[in-house]
């Protein structure tokens, strides 16, 4: 058996971290069992869905490694969902139903007013056919039930255990609207069992539909996958996340300039006891994932957890990985000059501002010109090496008597324009002896 999964978003929106960490723990756990990765687009609501979210989907999920074997969308499938719906009706297992949601909802609160579940009491399947015709003589169109048989469901779940729902307290779901359009359940099993489904793998908010899904798969000739439900992320404050919580959304994630890497290392940790470890490929990723490690335990994720995974990949990229973006950005130079600033960065774009810093053009920073022109006298006019600064500095203080900031901070303000940033032994070395002399003399260089 080859192990299936599927991400199946909806194209009404742009995706939030609690998308994504769905489509990441069914990524890894696929690639972990040298599965394939299914994206199905569920875009059977004509009004809501567009392809400009569709793209966007897509343009996340590849900026995040996400890569799928098979891509899908509902839209193109109608034929197949019809089928399906005519064969439940023709064998009694969907039955018309005409109550009007306020008469439901007035059913409802009966039922809890007497203490009782609010489950649908199956009152259309009393109705005659006469009554029936009477609704569509007044042009009444029904939405339709699937009859559930009243038992206990149960299954192993991957993150919960043994879970058993006694489907006698569930209502008969509602799989095809008034319109005639299919509700998600319906197209969702028949994409499961025609793409062979064998994982489905989703939030624990999913967890009771799993008793109602499971004898949809039956009822159609198909053994039911297997199931695992994960703790919702919520937000740092505990609120639920919504695609319209547009800061933890991955568009506004990746324009704040923070690396996929950052994300996924995060989330494949979230809801475990094991420490986030930053990784810098996806790859590592998959050999350290186990489902059996996420807990039950509900999940915050707090956006500024994300700021320190970051600093530590771009800390730790080596220079094969960045020399690509590197050129894209316009900055050369060799490994050196990565590893001198990646320690500094908090975003990698940043890495251009230390070029320009070494390459110029800089305009010093001048607090203390008679000092800087003692200082320029004792800097070498050579090529500077490892040891300059420090002899540099060292003849400085002997002849000055200043320490510390005194000394180190005038020279670091005039050289590079800044108050902070790589060790000056290093920047020194890139600055070179011309523009360093002519930026102690306070000109732009």
């Amino acid at each position: 058996m080859t192990v299936t999964v599927r991400f199946a978003p909806s194209p009404t929106g742009r995706l939030h971290v609690g998308n994504i960490r769905t489509a990441l723990v069914n990524w890894l756990y696929a690639s972990s069992h040298g599965g394939k990765f299914v994206l199905r687009i569920d875009d059977t609501d004509a009004e809501r869905s567009t392809r400009e979210f569709e793209d966007g989907i897509i343009a996340d999920l590849a900026w995040l490694g996400l890569t799928h074997d098979v891509f899908m969308r509902q839209s193109e499938r109608t034929p197949r969902y019809t089928a399906a719906i005519d064969d439940l009706k023709a064998r009694g297992l969907l039955y018309p139903c005409y109550e009007t949601p306020e008469e439901l909802d007035l059913k409802r609160k009966v039922q809890l007013g007497r203490g009782k579940p609010p489950v649908y009491d199956r009152a259309a399947l009393k109705l005659t056919d006469a009554q029936k015709q009477a609704y569509a003589d007044q042009s009444v169109t029904p939405h339709w039930r699937f009859l559930l048989t009243h038992e206990t469901v149960a299954w192993h779940d991957l993150v919960h255990g043994d879970v058993a729902i006694n489907t006698q307290n569930l209502s008969d779901p509602v799989l095809v609207r008034g319109d005639g359009q299919p509700l998600y359940t319906l197209p969702s099993i028949c994409d499961d069992i025609d793409l062979a489904i064998t994982h489905v793998i989703r939030g624990e908010d999913h967890l009771t539909n799993t008793a109602v899904q499971a004898q949809l798969f039956k009822v159609m000739g198909a053994t039911p996958p297997v199931f695992g439900h994960f703790p919702m992320l919520t937000g740092a404050g505990g609120e639920g996340l919504s695609k319209r919580l547009g800061s933890l959304g991955v568009e506004n994630l990746r324009e704040d300039g923070l690396e996929p890497m950052a994300l996924t290392s995060l989330l494949a940790r979230l809801g475990t006891s094991d420490p986030v470890e930053p990784r810098q490929t996806i790859d590592e990723l998959v050999a350290g994932f186990d489902i059996t490690r996420i807990g039950r335990a509900s999940v915050k994720f707090d956006p500024a957890d994300l700021g320190p995974v970051n600093e530590r990949i771009l800390h730790t990229m080596p220079f094969a990985a960045a020399e690509p973006r590197l050129k894209a950005l316009g900055v050369g130079g060799a490994a050196a000059f990565w590893e001198m600033a990646r320690a500094n960065l908090t975003r990698f774009s940043e890495v251009a501002g230390w070029w320009t810093v070494v390459n110029g053009p800089c305009k010093p920073v001048i607090t203390e010109p008679d000092y800087l022109a003692v200082a320029e006298t004792l800097l070498p006019k050579a090529d500077f090496t490892d040891v300059t600064w420090g002899a540099w500095t060292g003849a400085l203080k002997a002849q000055t008597g200043r320490k510390g900031r005194d000394l180190f901070m005038p020279l670091r303000l005039a050289l590079t324009g800044l108050d902070h940033g790589p060790e000056m032994k290093s920047l020194l070395m890139f600055i070179g002896p011309g523009r360093a002399h002519a930026r102690l003399r306070g000109e732009t260089a």
